[in-house]
């Protein structure tokens, strides 16, 4: 698989990890804060697993800017399925004007002008 190809993968896989870390436990309110603390962390630990690989081997064909890029656009195209499918959330207007504005601001990012 094209490193620039893997990359996106890692990411979108590591990116499902974090979310979970971060966001997971609001279905588990009635647990203590501690453990929480200690799952999110042991999720987080396998998020990093793929993030880093990601980032290592994305650098041989991705600026940092791009980099970055990437990740902020495959961070909230997994948290908004998250919100959906698993917090049930709801996807308004204003979430898909945002993310029309990312593809946008990732645009500019891949924009090499001569």
């Amino acid at each position: 698989m094209p490193a620039s190809l893997l990359t996106i993968v890692l990411l979108s896989i590591s990116n499902v990890f974090m979310t979970f870390a971060w966001y997971g436990h609001l279905k588990f309110k009635d647990q203590p804060l501690w453990l929480v603390i200690v799952v999110s962390w042991g999720i987080a630990f396998i998020e990093y697993c793929f993030a880093v690989p990601a980032n290592r081997w994305g650098s041989a064909v991705y600026s940092p800017a791009e980099l970055k890029g990437i990740q902020e656009i495959v961070t909230l195209s997994v948290f908004a399925l998250f919100a959906w499918l698993y917090l049930g959330e709801s996807f308004r207007w204003n979430h898909a004007v945002g993310f029309a504005l990312l593809v946008a601001a990732a645009f500019f990012i891949f924009y090499k002008p001569d």
